[in-house]
């Protein structure tokens, strides 16, 4: 047992009902925390969050959590925490993820609620003594910009010239100017088919991995919804629900667009959103050693090819997207 989990049961343990109990492991997510489930002395589940200090900070998660669910959002009941040992007692929404339950029959149902959900994140007021902090020009073009380290430079090889480094600066400039002239709302920045639990309770889903809201454009939790990095929809279907939430997101005050802009803010803000996520999959492999998301970047990618096909402005960044990019990724030889 490591120093850590030895540490963990220990706290878990002087828990009421707890006394024996054993944490075993539950799937994280890619950063440095970690889960464990464990039982109560009469078989009721709960998640231990270990969030080592110097690695990642708790705070952020609490005060999110708790200013959200008093809010009526279904984030996890926070049952104890230790700040200093970096040790949360969460409730427990189980392991259906979103992703697992997903079929064509049933797709709309879960969307629906899972925009329902997103309807009410956005309306939240900020946490008191936790402003959320911005989603601004740096964070954005930080983002971004993991493309261009970690996936072109890092895991795909490429010696990149002076040219297609001026096409990725104006490229993410008229991503970045889009993104902050959005109406603003709280963003979870990370709202996806893997961080939503369905636990058949008439308020699912459950909504987990909010600890880095941001104050940020309206419509960016839908693209990491609608545009999952983990599964495509045809565009039909993602076509209507991206409607559907302009109209409710509308009717409850958060923006005036009409259809046209706000598909506009949509593709352009995905495009934001899969540069950095294509640039994450690819930093967890090369720095992390964690190949799991390997699998995830061509999908990521696409969205890329398809959302420039569709801006005139983008022109030339779509062409050598799929000139230069898609065919290092494939494996095929670079044409030129």
């Amino acid at each position: 047992m490591d120093r850590r989990l030895s540490q963990l049961t220990d706290w878990v343990r002087a828990h009421a009902g707890l006394a024996d109990a054993e944490p075993a492991p539950v799937a994280g997510d890619a950063s440095f925390r970690r889960y464990f489930r464990v039982r109560d002395t009469d078989g009721q589940p709960r998640i231990v969050m270990d969030a080592p200090p110097g690695k990642e900070s708790t705070s952020e998660f609490l005060a999110v959590a708790r200013h959200w669910r008093a809010e009526g959002v279904r984030v996890p009941a926070i049952i104890d925490a230790d700040e200093p040992q970096g040790l949360i007692l969460l409730e427990d929404f189980g392991d259906r993820l979103l992703l697992d339950e997903l079929t064509p029959d049933n797709a709309d149902r879960h969307y629906s609620d899972a925009l329902n959900s997103l309807c009410a994140i956005q309306q939240t007021t900020e946490p008191a003594g936790y402003p959320l902090p911005p989603y601004d020009e740096a964070l954005l073009d930080r983002e971004m910009n993991l493309f261009r380290d970690w996936l072109l430079t890092e895991h795909l090889g490429l010696a990149l010239t002076d040219q297609d480094h001026c096409l990725l600066d104006t490229t993410f400039n008229f991503l970045r100017e889009s993104a902050l002239a959005q109406p603003q709302a709280p963003v979870h920045r990370d709202y996806h088919s893997r961080n939503l639990l369905i636990t058949d309770a008439p308020d699912d889903p459950g909504i987990i991995d909010f600890q880095d809201a941001v104050m940020g454009p309206v419509t960016y939790d839908l693209v990491s919804l609608v545009k999952d990095c983990y599964i495509a929809w045809p565009e039909e279907r993602v076509s209507g629900w991206i409607e559907q939430f302009r109209q409710q997101s509308r009717d409850a005050g958060l923006h005036a667009a009409d259809a046209d802009t706000f598909r506009q803010w949509t593709e352009l803000m995905g495009m934001q959103r899969h540069l950095k996520a294509s640039g994450i999959f690819a930093r967890l492999y090369r720095r992390d050693g964690k190949d799991r998301y390997l699998a995830d970047i061509p999908r990521t990618v696409n969205y890329l090819r398809q959302a420039s096909e569709r801006q005139p402005a983008l022109r030339h960044f779509h062409d050598w997207l799929t000139d230069r990019v898609i065919p290092a990724l494939t494996g095929e030889p670079d044409p030129s």
